[in-house]
C-alpha cells in the first residue's frame, strides 16, 4: 500500500528542509524524515520536532550541512546524531545505527546502511516510519496499519525492546494515552507488567519527564488505569498506591467542559495525597524543579476548603498561604463534585459553591499590610524581638478585620500597644 504525506505535510514544503536532504542525499546516499513528524501527520495532529535519519556517518552529515550553509552542532555525535540549523529551525539527523550492546538504560550503537534494522532497533511501530523528500511513506515495520487502527505495538518482541531501555515501559503507557484506542496491546502489556522492576535503573529526571508527559496527554485516564493494573504506576509513583485514580477521570471532563489547560501537575495531585511530608519525599526523589517542589508542597499545605466558605474567610487563608495550592485545592474540588453531581443533587450545589470560590481566588491579590518596623521605631518603638511581636499582632489583627483597618488606624494601635509596654 502506498501512502503520502505531500499535501498534508506543510512543513515538508519548507526550502531549508528540502535543500538539507538534498546535501544528504547527494552521491549515492539517503535522507528521510523519520519518526514523530511522518507518524503526526498521518494522524492529523501538530508537528513539533522534525527528526532525519541518514546512511551520511556522523562527520559527513556535519561536512555537507555546513558545504550546504547551515549550522552543525555535534549534540549526540557518538550515537550518531548532529543537530543542524537550517533556516532558524533545528534538525536533529541520525545516522542509520544498530544496537549493538544494551544496558536497560544506554545502548553502544554501530552505524550502517539498512533502514530495515534502523527501523525494527525503534520502540514502536507508529514512531519507525520514514518519509522521502517527495512525501512518500516507507514503512518497514507495519506502521501504517497500526496507525489507522490507533494501536500501539512494539516493534519484534516486547520484552527485547523493553530489555534494551526499560524507559520504553513508561513511553508505552505514554504513547497510548496520546496515540491508542481501546485496550492496550497484551503482549505488550504483558512485558510491561514482568519488567516493571528494571525501571529502578533508569535516572529520576527520565523518569519524571516520561510521566510529565503521560500526565499532559489530552486525556491520561485510560492510560494510568491500565499502569495501575499492571502495577506500573506503583511502581513509577509509590505515593499513588492505597490512593486510587478516580479523581483523574473527573478532572479531565472539567478541563473539558470548563476550558481549562491541561495540567500535568494539577494531574499528579489527582492521583497523590496530600501529605506535605510524601510530597516533599517525592520530589526529591524525582528531581523536580524548584517551582514543581514548591507548588506541589503548598497544595499539600493548602487546608481543605468547604464550598459554603465565604470569599472574605477565603481571602484571609489566601494571605496566610499560598494562592496557587488553594487554587489547586479547588479545582480538584469544583472537578470532584462535577463527576458526583451526575447521581447526587447536594454535590451540584458543592459544585456551585466551589466554582464561586475558585473564581474568586484565581482574581484575589495579596493586599499590602499598611505598616513596617521603621513606622513603630518612629514611635518610640525599641528594634528588637518585642517591635516584630507587636508587628505581627497587628498584622493578625488587620487580617481578621478583613484588611479594612487603614493606616492610619493601625498607628493608633501600634502607639497604644507600645504605651501599654
Amino acid at each position: 500500500m502506498s501512502v503520502s504525506i505531500a499535501g498534508r505535510a506543510d512543513w515538508l514544503t519548507d526550502k531549508h528542509l528540502q535543500r538539507l536532504l538534498a546535501a544528504l542525499a547527494e552521491g549515492g546516499e539517503e535522507a528521510r524524515v523519520a519518526g514523530g513528524a511522518v507518524r503526526n501527520t498521518l494522524m492529523g495532529q501538530p508537528v513539533a520536532d522534525i527528526d532525519i535519519a541518514t546512511t551520511c556517518l556522523p562527520q559527513e552529515t556535519i561536512r555537507r550541512a555546513e558545504a550546504a550553509g547551515f549550522k552543525a552542532v555535534p549534540t549526540g555525535i557518538e550515537h550518531g546524531t548532529i543537530t543542524v540549523v537550517a533556516g532558524g529551525k533545528p534538525y536533529e539527523i541520525t545516522t542509520l545505527r544498530a544496537d549493538i550492546e544494551t544496558d536497560g538504560r544506554r545502548a553502544k550503537v554501530s552505524f550502517g546502511r539498512d533502514w530495515k534494522l534502523d527501523a525494527e532497533r525503534r520502540d514502536f511501530t507508529i514512531n519507525a516510519l520514514y518519509a522521502e523528500a517527495d512525501g512518500r511513506v516507507v514503512d518497514l515495520v507495519g506502521g501504517i496499519a497500526d496507525i489507522e487502527a490507533r494501536r500501539l505495538r512494539f516493534i519484534g518482541d516486547p520484552e527485547a525492546r523493553i530489555r534494551e531501555d526499560y524507559l520504553r515501559i513508561l513511553r508505552f503507557f505514554r504513547f497510548f494515552a496520546w496515540y491508542g484506542d481501546g485496550r492496550p496491546d497484551a503482549e505488550g502489556l504483558k512485558a510491561c507488567a514482568r519488567l516493571k522492576e528494571g525501571l529502578a535503573q533508569l535516572s529520576a529526571e527520565r523518569i519524571w519527564s516520561e510521566l510529565k508527559k503521560l500526565l499532559s496527554a489530552p486525556d491520561p485516564s485510560r492510560a494510568l488505569l491500565w499502569m495501575r493494573q499492571a502495577s506500573v504506576l506503583t511502581a513509577a509513583l509509590p505515593e499513588s498506591e492505597k490512593w486510587g485514580i478516580d479523581a483523574i477521570h473527573g478532572l479531565t471532563r472539567a478541563e473539558k467542559d470548563l476550558g481549562w489547560t491541561p495540567d500535568p501537575l494539577l494531574r499528579l495531585e489527582a492521583i497523590v495525597p496530600p501529605d506535605a511530608a510524601r510530597m516533599k519525599t517525592l520530589a526529591e526523589r524525582l528531581k523536580f524543579s524548584t517551582a514543581e517542589a514548591d507548588r506541589l508542597r503548598h497544595w499539600a499545605l493548602a487546608t481543605a476548603v468547604e464550598p459554603k466558605t465565604t470569599e472574605g474567610e477565603l481571602a484571609k487563608r489566601l494571605y496566610r498561604g499560598d494562592r496557587q495550592g488553594f487554587v489547586d485545592r479547588l479545582r480538584l474540588s469544583l472537578a470532584g463534585a462535577r463527576a458526583r453531581a451526575v447521581e447526587d443533587t447536594d454535590a451540584l450545589l458543592e459544585a456551585g459553591g466551589f466554582s464561586r470560590l475558585l473564581a474568586f481566588a484565581v482574581k484575589w491579590e495579596k493586599p499590602l499590610f499598611p505598616l513596617k518596623g521603621a513606622d513603630l521605631t518612629a514611635l518610640g518603638a525599641i528594634p528588637g524581638p518585642k517591635l516584630g511581636e507587636i508587628l505581627r499582632n497587628l498584622e493578625a489583627e488587620w487580617v481578621e478585620a478583613g484588611f479594612a483597618s487603614d493606616r492610619g488606624a493601625l498607628l493608633e494601635r501600634a502607639a497604644e500597644a507600645l504605651k501599654a509596654g
